[in-house]
């Protein structure tokens, strides 16, 4: 079923913010215009990019379809499931409350958790710290790809997983490595960090992400990915063999197969492209992490492609343009990037609505990496633009 042509058109209707256009954006986007198309060809139905400067100056560009079935452009503001990249909210909730000394990143997570009934049958219980959970060095294995969990979830698509019921998939397993000693990406170490966090904080994530982050910031785009409608969600495709819901659109009438929400503190929210450039700005090169941005970056090797590092909620890569800092996102039906290229100050992210080509996210990166050069090697602004 197509959406209502009036929701589409407001969804195609950027904000003010987004829409502003600065000094450079006439000069870049054509060439950034023509990245985003070529890049994206016939992989992706549709294509989110934005590119933030160093004066704060946002370049928000689209290409492509919002649904295959109708001939509406993607929108710039139109909403895709961020994935992983939302672990970036929760790794600077927790950074903040280091440096206001309200948690220590090499407190035992027994300290603080230890209380509960279940937690002495999580793997490597005595020995996982907080760092080992943002760093994903706990040996927790995941329980989000686990077969149990995923029938579980086909079987109450309504259902609101908590992150103790999500635990519980994982209680009693052989840890994959003694903690700090090895390297397995998992959503567990992040469902166990929101605990704690929660635990000190005395309110859930996403009230302190709300009041600390998305307010100020105005990222009034970016919502918590709960329930099975999401306002201003659009189309996107997992492909024929998708584990989580078994169906390649993900909306059928405007609703998901199942209640997102288990993701959590795994990523946990729905964004723009533009809201996620603007928070990768503001987090590597604005105040959120003045005092801690040093012990955010302390990152060990880690298994996720060449030259890639991974810190504290933060993959570091080597790059044509230097490090790049940021994080990727995978959800089914869509997957997000963003980073920040210090040498180039500036911040790029990309949405886009389909999950289906599996060679896709080694190559995001590269998307950010040209579209990141062109607006680095941007000509010096006429003597009238000064």
């Amino acid at each position: 079923m197509l959406r209502p042509l009036a929701a589409l058109l407001l969804l195609a209707t950027p904000s003010i913010a987004q829409t502003a256009a600065g000094p450079a954006a006439p000069r870049l986007r054509p060439a950034l215009q023509e990245v985003l198309d070529r890049v994206r060809g016939d992989r992706t139905p549709g294509a989110q990019a934005t590119v933030v400067l160093a004066d704060g100056e946002a370049i928000a560009l689209v290409s492509g379809v919002a649904d295959r079935d109708t001939p509406m452009p993607m929108p710039v503001s139109g909403r895709l499931l961020a994935g992983s990249t939302g672990k970036t909210f929760f790794a600077a909730l927790a950074l903040q409350l280091v440096r206001e000394k309200k948690l220590d990143l090499d407190a035992k997570v027994a300290t603080l958790l230890g209380e509960e009934p279940w937690f002495a049958r999580v793997p490597n219980a005595k020995d996982v710290t907080v760092r080992h959970l943002m760093q994903h060095r706990s040996g927790v294995m995941r329980y989000e790809l686990s077969k149990p969990f995923l029938r579980a979830l086909a079987e109450q698509p309504d259902h609101l997983f908590t992150p103790v019921e999500e635990i519980a998939f994982v209680l009693d397993e052989t840890p994959r490595f003694a903690a700090g000693e090895g390297f397995e990406y998992s959503d567990t170490n992040y469902v166990l960090l929101g605990l704690v966090l929660e635990r000190i904080t005395g309110t859930t994530c996403y009230a302190e992400i709300e009041r600390r982050f998305l307010r100020p910031l105005e990222l009034r785009d970016t919502v918590p990915s709960r329930g099975r409608r999401i306002p201003g969600l659009v189309q996107s495709y997992a492909g024929a063999n998708n584990p989580f819901g078994g169906r390649d659109a993900m909306l059928v009438d405007g609703e998901l197969p199942f209640d997102p929400g288990f993701e959590g503190a795994g990523g946990g929210f729905a964004s723009t492209a533009t809201d996620l450039a603007t928070w990768t700005k503001a987090l590597w090169d604005g105040n959120v992490l003045d005092g801690v941005r040093n012990e955010a970056l302390d990152a060990p090797e880690a298994p996720l492609g060449p030259k890639t590092r991974y810190g504290l909620g933060v993959i570091v890569n080597e790059t044509p343009l230097g490090r790049a800092l940021g994080h990727d996102g995978w959800f089914p039906g869509s997957m997000s990037i963003a980073r920040w290229f210090p040498d180039a100050k500036v911040a790029v992210a990309v949405m886009v609505n389909s999950s289906s080509d599996r060679r896709l996210p080694r190559d995001l990166l590269g998307w950010l990496v040209e579209l990141a050069t062109i607006a680095a090697e941007r000509p010096a602004a006429a003597p009238d633009e000064r």
